[in-house]
């Protein structure tokens, strides 16, 4: 007579199995996701056009409004040693060759010796009053620290060059990209040329594009 035999199955093996196929679907999934995101969503490069700021009286403002042109971009103070020879080579300058083709951007800043105290349209107020800016005078703003505004982060981290006084100028071009910058203490001949430069490209490759 035969020994009774008796065959059990494996517990659990099936549910184990079954889990496994699972867990390698997802991944495979998740994986042919994400180089499809790489492939085709890249994230956008940033330019400094690609950036929104606000007015002095807190209203949004796209910055892309400005592509295509030389831009200056000033973090300016009401109240400090560089304010009244800079107001005045700033005006002097948007006066001479902007508004076209060129213009300047200013952005008050009080992280300096707390000389920009005032409200945004106080500043606005003091500029227009005292030295008769036609250039915009935004909201202001801190350039330094977690809190910085992104656009002005954008050209610190561009140029490598982190303002420590007011009054630092950053030469943007019409492509939206850090050129050059200047200390407060430079003067203001030594921006004319490279301004002048962008110009003059600005100028030809409109004539191209006829």
């Amino acid at each position: 007579m035969e020994p009774l035999t008796t065959s059990y199955p494996l517990k659990y093996s099936v549910p184990k199995t079954r889990i496994f196929v699972v867990f390698l679907s997802m991944l495979l999934c998740t994986t042919i996701l994400c180089m499809l995101q790489l492939r085709f969503f890249k994230p956008k490069i940033k330019d400094f056009y690609s950036f929104e700021v606000k007015d002095s009286r807190g209203r949004i403002i796209s910055l892309e409004k400005y592509r295509g042109k030389a831009t200056l971009v000033v973090n300016v103070a009401s109240y400090c040693q560089y304010t009244d020879k800079n107001y005045i080579a700033l005006q002097e300058l948007h006066r001479e060759f902007g508004p076209s083709h060129f213009t300047v951007l200013a952005f008050p800043c009080n992280q300096f010796g707390e000389s920009e105290p005032g409200s945004s349209q106080e500043i606005e107020s003091f500029a227009k009053g005292n030295y008769g800016v036609t250039f915009p005078v935004f909201q202001k703003i801190k350039i330094l620290g977690s809190e910085a505004d992104p656009a002005f982060k954008f050209l610190i981290d561009s140029s490598k060059k982190e303002p420590r006084w007011n009054f630092w100028k950053y030469l943007v071009s019409p492509e939206g990209k850090v050129v050059k910058f200047w200390k407060p203490e430079e003067p203001i001949e030594s921006i004319k040329p490279e301004v002048i430069s962008l110009i003059r490209q600005i100028i030809m490759k409109k004539r191209e594009d006829l």
